[in-house]
């Protein structure tokens, strides 16, 4: 993914230092969840290089064990543009939006022990 005017103004909206992901990091996307409101994500604290940061979910979250599906982050573009602004903020930032201009985004740390 390249970097974006919208995704800095986000950033600076949000006291968020900017850290774009690249296309070709893995995501973690309920795609069978796409077209449902409102839309989750959060980019959680690497503990490994080659964890996954960014979780998104539609609508209701599920814990099953196949709820989210990796795919490449350049797909979210096509599969779920309105969040593509969203995706350079830092680790611990959480958002939710909908199709209708809600908009909630905030950074939330675990607790020591929540890990």
């Amino acid at each position: 993914m390249k970097m974006t005017k919208a995704q800095e103004v986000v950033c600076k909206k949000f006291n968020s230092p900017y850290l774009p992901i690249a296309g070709q990091e893995i995501v973690a996307l309920a795609v069978q969840t796409i077209g449902k409101m409102p839309i989750y994500g959060v980019r959680v604290i690497k503990e490994h290089p080659d964890d996954i940061e960014w979780f998104i979910h539609c609508g209701e979250f599920s814990g099953e064990d196949d709820f989210y599906k990796p795919i490449h982050a350049s797909h979210l573009s096509e599969m779920l543009p309105a969040i593509e602004k969203y995706l350079a903020l830092s680790q611990g930032f959480k958002f939710i939006i909908d199709d209708s201009g809600y908009e909630d985004v905030w950074q939330d740390f675990p607790e020591e022990g929540d890990l």
